[in-house]
This record gives C-alpha cells, sequence and structure tokens, in this order.
C-alpha cells in the first residue's frame, strides 16, 4: 500500500455514518450556543448504540486492508513479553506477597507465602476467575488485615469505575457478599476487624467515610460526609502503622484527620483546618506528624508537629521550600525518609538518615527517566525499594541500601526476542514557546535512522492536572522503533515537569500555552530535522486528547495524523453541567463557564466549539462507551460535527469499545489487540505497511 493507502481505500468502504441532527439552542452570556449532537448524551437510546456500532462497523471497513498488518504488529508485540512471568515478592508482616501472570490469562493472580519465598503459595485472588462472565474486570482496593487474615478488596466489571467491596477470608478462602457498592480507598484497623472505606455521591465524588464491624449484623456507620462539592475524601493508613489517615481535597486546597488505629472507634482529629490554595499531606514516624505543604511557596516545603499538637501554630521546619525544586512525596520508614524530588524536570531520590541527618542521592544515568516507589509495606528498614525505567530501559526494581549506598537489581522487565538496547538512543531536547519559556522534550529511536526531515515520528504530550508526563519503557513501542519512527514526549505546560508553577502556567487562563508549547515542540522537531509535517503523527488521550483537539484546530498543517483516545473535547458544554462526573471540581482546573471571562476564555480553544470547515490530519479517535471520566458522547458528537465540516479526503475513524472505560480494555491481551489497531493506523499514515 501506498503513504495515503488507508485514504484510497474509501471509495472501496461504506460511506461514513450520518449521524441525525437535532439542534438545541443554549444562551451563555448573550451567546446563542446550537448543538447539533446533544442527544447522544442519552446511553439508554438504542438509538445512540446504534450509531456508534455503525461507526465501528466504518472504522473496520477502512482498516480492513490492515488487518493483516495488525495480526502481524499483535504478535510481534506479544513474542516480547513473557508472558508466564513473576513479580518481586514484597515483606508485609509476616508474609511475602506477589503477583504473577500465566500464559494465555489475560488478568495476574495474587500470592503470598508465609515468612519464606520457599514456602508454600497461597492464592489470595485470581482475577481470572473474577473475570469470567464479564468483558471487562479491574481490580481496586486490595489491603489485608495486620494478623493476615482478612482480605479486603473491590472489583469494577463495567469500566465505569463503579467499585463493588469485599472481604475475604483467607483462611477459608470463603468470601461474602458486597459490603457495599460505589467505593473506591479502604484501611483496616489495628484490630483486624474493623474496615473503613469511602463511597462516592452520584457525581462519582467520594464523600463518605463509613466504618464496617467484621461480624456485627449492625449497619454500617457512616463516620464521615464531605459538604464541600469541590472536594473529595480518601482513607490510608500511615507506613508505621500506627495512624489512619483521612485526607479531604480538592485540586488546590487539602486538610487531612488522623485516627490512632488501636482505637477504631474513637473520633477522628481534625490536624491542620484547609485553607484556600494550600495543598499538605501528612506522614508520621516517632511522636511527630510530618506534613508536605505549600503554605510558603508552590514547590511544597517539610514541617514536623508534636502528635498531640499538629496545629501550624506547632509547626518546625525541616526541609524549606525551594523555587527550583518540586517536592512531590515524603516516605518515612523507621531509620530514614525519602525525598521524591524534580529539578529542572529530573526526578530525584533523596536519602535522609535519621540519626546523623546525613543524605544520600540515587544517581541515574540516562538524561531522560522515570523512578517511583515500590512496593515497601514494611516500616522497619534499611532498604528502599524503588522503579526506575526509560524509553530504552526497561522497567527495573532496585534495593538501595541506605548502609552500603547501593542499589541492588532485583529485577528488569524481561524483553524476548533479543532485544539489545545499544541500537536505540534516548535524548532530552528543549524547545522555545512563543513567550521564551524551554520546553523539555524526550526522545528515543533506533541509532542509525535518518536526521534529514525524512524520518517518520510519533509525538505525545498531555499537559494537565499537574501530572508530569512519565518517560517510560514500552515492548510494544519496539514495533515502531524498528521500523524508522521516532518516539517523542512534548512536556508541556500544565503538567507537573517543573513543579506547581509548571501547571500553573497551563491551567484556567492559561490554559492556551499547553497547546502553544506542543505546537513549538513539534516546530522545533521539524526544524531540527528529526521529522517534517508530512511524517509527524501526535497522539494524546483524555486531558492529552483535549490538547490533540486543540492543536489540529490551530495548526492542522502542521501534523500528518492524530490519534485521540478518550478526548476531553466538548469543554465547554461538560464543564457548564455540573451534575457530570469530574466537573465541579475540576472548575480549579479549566475555569467555571458560567463566570463570562472564563467563558469567552475556553471558547478560545474548546476543540468542539471550534471545529469549522478546513482541510484536516487524517483522525483516529477512539473511546469506551462506559467511560465515566470523559463520557462517550464528547469524541461521538466531535466525529460526527467533523464530518458534515472535512473538506479532505483523508481518514477519519471513530472507534468505541462497547464493553470497558476509560482505559480501554482491561485485559492484556485484549489491550494489545488495541495497540495493534492503533499502530496499524499510525504506520499506515507515515506509508509504513509491513
Amino acid at each position: 500500500m501506498t503513504s495515503n493507502a488507508l485514504a484510497d481505500t474509501e471509495a472501496a468502504v461504506p460511506s461514513p455514518p450520518t449521524a441525525r441532527k437535532q439542534t438545541r439552542v443554549d444562551v451563555v452570556h448573550g451567546d446563542r450556543r446550537e448543538d447539533d449532537y446533544f442527544w447522544m448524551r442519552e446511553k439508554s437510546n438504542p438509538e445512540v448504540a446504534s450509531y456508534l456500532e455503525a461507526e465501528n462497523a466504518y472504522a473496520d471497513a477502512v482498516m480492513k486492508p490492515t488487518e493483516a498488518f495488525q495480526g502481524a504488529l499483535y504478535d510481534e508485540m506479544l513474542g516480547r513479553i513473557q508472558e508466564t512471568d513473576v513479580n518481586v515478592p514484597y515483606r508485609q508482616g509476616a508474609y511475602f506477597y506477589y503477583s504473577r501472570t500465566e500464559q494465555g490469562k489475560q488478568y495476574p493472580i495474587l500470592c503470598r507465602k508465609k515468612e519464606s519465598l520457599e514456602a508454600d503459595e497461597e492464592v489470595t485472588l485470581d482475577v481470572n476467575a473474577l473475570a469470567e462472565g464479564h468483558p471487562f474486570m479491574s481490580l481496586g482496593a486490595y489491603a489485608v488485615s495486620d494478623d493476615g487474615n482478612l482480605l479486603a478488596y473491590s472489583t469494577d466489571s463495567s469500566g465505569f469505575r463503579q467499585y463493588d467491596l469485599f472481604i475475604k477470608d483467607l483462611r477459608t478462602g470463603q468470601t461474602g457478599l458486597a459490603v457495599a457498592e460505589k467505593t473506591g480507598s479502604v484501611a483496616w484497623a489495628a484490630d483486624n476487624q474493623t474496615l473503613f472505606y469511602t463511597v462516592e455521591d452520584e457525581a462519582k465524588r467520594h464523600y463518605r467515610l463509613y466504618r464496617h464491624r467484621i461480624g456485627s449484623g449492625t449497619p454500617d456507620e457512616l463516620v464521615f460526609e464531605e459538604p464541600d462539592e469541590a472536594f473529595n475524601i480518601g482513607v490510608g493508613r500511615t507506613r508505621s502503622r500506627a495512624y489512619l489517615i483521612l485526607g479531604a481535597g480538592s485540586l488546590t486546597t487539602a486538610e487531612a484527620r488522623t485516627l490512632s488505629a488501636d482505637d477504631p472507634t474513637g473520633e477522628w482529629r481534625l490536624l491542620a483546618p484547609r485553607i484556600q490554595d494550600q495543598e499538605y499531606d501528612v506522614d508520621h514516624h516517632d511522636g511527630s506528624f510530618y506534613f508536605r505543604v505549600n503554605d510558603t511557596g508552590r514547590n511544597f516545603r517539610l514541617v514536623k508537629a508534636p502528635v498531640e499538637a499538629p496545629g501550624r501554630e506547632n509547626w518546625t521546619e525541616v526541609i524549606p521550600h525551594r523555587p527550583a525544586v518540586m517536592l512531590e512525596g515524603v516516605d518515612f520508614f523507621r531509620p530514614f525518609y525519602v525525598l521524591l524530588e524534580r529539578e529542572q524536570g529530573l526526578q530525584r531520590l533523596r536519602l535522609v538518615d535519621l540519626a546523623s541527618g546525613g543524605t544520600q542521592d540515587v544517581p541515574f544515568p540516562e538524561p531522560a527517566y522515570s523512578v517511583f516507589p515500590a512496593a515497601n509495606a514494611e516500616f522497619d528498614t534499611r532498604k528502599f525499594r524503588y522503579s526506575y525505567e526509560s524509553m530504552v530501559t526497561p522497567r527495573s526494581i532496585f534495593d538501595y541500601d541506605l548502609d552500603t549506598r547501593t542499589s541492588e537489581l532485583l529485577k528488569e522487565q524481561p524483553v524476548l526476542g533479543g532485544y539489545d538496547r545499544t541500537q536505540y538512543v534516548s535524548e532530552r531536547l528543549f524547545a522555545t514557546a512563543p513567550d521564551g519559556v524551554s520546553v523539555p522534550i524526550s526522545v528515543v529511536y533506533k541509532r542509525g535512522t535518518p536526521r534529514d526531515g525524512s524520518a517518520p515520528m510519533l509525538l505525545g504530550g498531555y499537559g494537565s492536572y499537574g501530572l508530569p508526563l512519565p518517560v517510560t519503557f514500552s515492548s510494544g513501542r519496539l514495533s515502531l522503533l524498528d521500523r524508522g519512527l521516532i518516539v517523542a514526549l512534548a512536556h508541556v505546560r500544565g503538567g507537573g515537569e517543573m513543579g506547581k508553577p509548571w501547571h500553573d502556567d497551563g491551567r484556567l487562563m492559561k490554559k492556551r500555552n499547553t497547546f502553544t508549547d506542543f505546537i513549538a515542540c513539534a516546530e522545533q522537531l521539524v526544524g531540527r530535522r528529526y521529522t517534517s509535517p508530512d511524517r509527524l503523527v501526535i497522539e494524546g488521550g483524555s486531558a492529552g486528547g483535549l490538547l490533540m483537539g486543540a492543536v489540529a484546530n490551530m495548526r492542522p498543517d502542521l501534523f500528518k495524523a492524530v490519534v485521540s483516545h478518550v478526548p476531553f473535547v466538548d469543554v465547554i458544554n461538560t464543564m457548564l453541567d455540573a451534575s457530570l462526573p469530574l466537573t465541579v471540581g475540576e472548575y480549579e482546573e479549566w475555569g467555571n463557564p458560567q463566570e463570562k471571562e472564563a467563558y469567552d476564555y475556553m471558547k478560545t480553544y474548546c476543540p468542539y466549539t471550534n471545529l469549522e470547515a478546513q482541510a484536516r490530519p487524517a483522525m483516529l479517535v477512539k473511546t469506551s462507551f462506559n467511560d465515566s471520566q470523559v463520557m462517550y458522547w464528547e469524541p461521538a458528537k466531535y466525529v460526527a460535527k467533523m464530518r458534515t465540516l472535512k473538506t479532505d479526503r483523508s481518514p477519519l475513524i471513530l472507534k468505541t469499545n462497547m464493553g470497558a472505560g476509560h482505559g480501554g480494555a482491561s485485559g492484556r491481551y485484549d489491550r494489545l489487540h488495541e495497540i495493534a489497531f492503533d499502530y496499524a493506523f499510525v504506520l499506515g499514515q507515515v506509508g509504513i505497511t509491513q
């Protein structure tokens, strides 16, 4: 097939579906808004599912010439995976816990061994068994009581993130009826009989905390209810096991309550009342609570206070705020604590010995990478377990030893088929945004890939909620790199790569910086001859799908094709509806369009609002019928409207998973099939068909 093979096949496939128009008119701040496809919100209307299925049939017809290629890509990616595998066990109490996979099975099997890794295996939960009879299965909570006898776990079988909570007796293997529905976080008290859990409201906001007593026979007791619709709550247990923590937070403000784990029927105590635009989280060590808080600067500092008097007036500074360093987290252990920091966009692990005050930095050798705390369940240890990976280094689990000052590699993710990382190059570049700000770009390619503008590229981005775009390894990505694609990630504002100010500069009335940053990154990569516009494919999901929609409207000439996963593209209509999940809480991210200034600004970038008649890049738009974060109707409306405005013959495909949620398929083999579909589209757009 030629480079426009998918476009060339249009004459051989049915005409794309035509969605019925039923105009709805709203007037907002005197501005008349017409929406021909508002009716698609009626999920129970058979016409909605019929339309989505018609789009699926059309997508399959357009992609039919790539079916053999999709199969080859799937086999290739599967061939790199060690299907029967075991994760590194971690210690918690008397047991070593781990998960493993078996060839042919979609889901992990969770296991443990008592006292020794040589002991007999006990299966605590087989997710494959839970998934029987369901097209989707997601495991939420997984918490074992202190004595190791009871397991609290939750499952979602629809993809709508509605988790039913169960308790399993690990001594007998018996699981009771669901304790509660629509649950979130859970935490055991120290008595091994009391379980705390949160539940959500109709807008999927976790707002109530309940106390469940094993075998009491009485209804679960409502312990706390959060009235502010911008706040979610979550419950957890400190690593010291001494306290339960109930956190309440919006996107900008937080507070926490605590309860002795030994006193599950006691009163929860407020640690420090919420103050607007101040966030904090809390941990416990010895006789103190430690607070990571951004009261004196956006990038957080560390303070402590006595357990008996934890209020702000008693805070003592441990680590000051540093404008150039983001304090992303703090993990406490009996002899030391770990600072998770980020400077110039790069992560750092710094261990602090509590006895001596001495510090140790864990060295990382590559120009771009990601590092995360791994399973660290034990409080009394002198080792810290972390996960490290880059675009060329597979995910690797290490133990850092405080005494030897060295990291021991416990396991590197196997990549079958003779993967040689020396054949791939990872780089970190910077682009200059229109306002002069330097924006990082992470790049990977196979050694020998030309740098004359002829190489195809897949450029990804996100840029929202202060979440850094992680620089991770993908064995599946090798199917792109080995075919000559360069893969890059644009770390645009709105994310958290440079700390909270980086987020602030890409939200609310500065949201357009996210889009202009991404365009600057694309232009930089073209200017440096990594690729050219007719070879450049871009990709993003969720809020990253908003990014895709905005830049495709702003600079359609700069991109050959767009892959948009569960895209948040109907910004104004969604943010005008306070009944939808996430809306009220996200006023602090996007603004409230009930306010005219925010509405006017959103109108300058909202992808659905700004669609107009013009030539566009080829586009693959993907969604899920049970998505609770970006409702299916956003991408469906977006594509339907775009079809009426297309002035080109490039493919426009809408693919809906009718039995999944925000993350797509839940089974690992099903997910590989979805990736193969995406890769066949991407590669086909740049003329690679085998």
